[in-house]
């Protein structure tokens, strides 16, 4: 078995998940399937000292970034740690990571590779929050704000903090096949490939909540009931206002209009009905407000860039037989 070392980059303020999930998808490779120790991994921060993640959690290292000499793979986690680094972190990476044969970044690691100028000239992602920062204060780097992840030759990017584990499993297919992936991810309770973008969100999460009483009980309403009459004229008068000030007033405080509010909720919902039930195409619209299967489709092909057929096929597998 080909073993790819994995080095792990650790620094203050570094976000514990964009370490653990990929160390986890890795180390699995070997814990659950005939792989062995296909990817020894080793962390490493500047000294060598334990670091402290942004969420207090202390991480030891392994070496020293000194010490620890060259990677077949070498993964850069985000963090705040990343939007203030350290410059002898920059300075390392400029000097050493060109010498590891995949170069891994999940988060906002993209943002000190391209620091050290390890990204100019590739199409990259990082978390959807930094995309326009990464944007504009490296314009020689193509960034996409879109998808989970990006490949670009040995470089490969993901998305926030749990996009690290999609873009893990993909590189673990692309080294053992399919089944090895598919292995760990049944292991670790996560698909392994999920459709779609960075649109995937939450609709709670991609609002704000209404600082008003009435238009919070009105988002808890569309959440709770995605198949009643939703339009701006309902909603308005269930917040006694009329239409034209609720629809201002629900812009004013949540930062997104009434109508994708409520398109964001219905997907969400018609997504976990495909995901959790064996109910029809047609139930699941007409339960989550389309009313129609091909109102449905479409909502899905423009935002998840597949149907709704196809992603059940995807996540909505059995549980595992003991």
């Amino acid at each position: 078995m080909t073993k790819r070392p994995v080095l792990v980059v650790l620094y203050d303020g570094v976000q514990s998940l964009d370490v653990t999930g990929p160390v986890e998808v890795f180390a699995g490779a070997a814990r659950c399937g005939p792989a062995g120790d296909a990817y020894p991994l080793r962390t490493a921060s500047l000294d060598g000292a334990p670091v402290r993640t942004w969420s207090g959690l202390r991480l030891a290292a392994d070496t020293s970034l000194a010490d620890a000499g060259a990677p077949h793979t070498l993964l850069v986690p985000g963090g705040e740690g990343s939007l203030r680094p350290d410059p002898r972190l920059i300075d390392w990476l400029r000097l050493h990571a060109p010498r590891a044969e995949r170069l891994v970044s999940v988060c906002t690691g993209a943002l000190l590779l391209a620091r050290a100028g390890l990204l100019d000239g590739h199409r990259v992602t990082t978390h959807w929050a930094f995309c326009d920062r990464l944007a504009r204060e490296h314009p020689e780097v193509t960034v996409d704000p879109d998808p989970i992840f990006v490949r670009d030759g040995k470089l490969a990017t993901s998305a926030g903090v749990t996009a690290g584990i999609d873009l893990a499993l993909a590189l673990v297919e692309e080294d053992l096949g399919r089944e090895a992936a598919l292995t760990v991810a049944r292991h670790l309770v996560v698909f392994l490939r999920r459709p779609g973008n960075q649109a995937q969100f939450s609709a709670q999460l991609a609002a704000q909540t209404a600082r008003r009483e009435p238009l919070r009980e009105l988002q808890q309403f569309i959440t709770e009931h995605p198949a009643a009459d939703l339009s701006v004229e309902a909603l308005a008068s269930r917040a006694r206002l009329s239409p034209r000030h609720f629809a201002r007033a629900f812009h004013a405080e949540t930062g997104t209009t009434p109508g994708r509010y409520v398109d964001r909720v219905r997907l969400e919902h018609a997504r976990r009905l495909l995901e959790e039930t064996a109910d029809g195409v047609q139930e699941v619209a007409r339960a989550s407000g389309y009313g129609t299967p091909e109102a449905m489709r479409r909502a899905f092909v423009r935002t998840l860039g597949t149907p709704p057929a196809e992603y059940r096929r995807r996540f909505h597998a059995p549980l595992p037989t003991r």
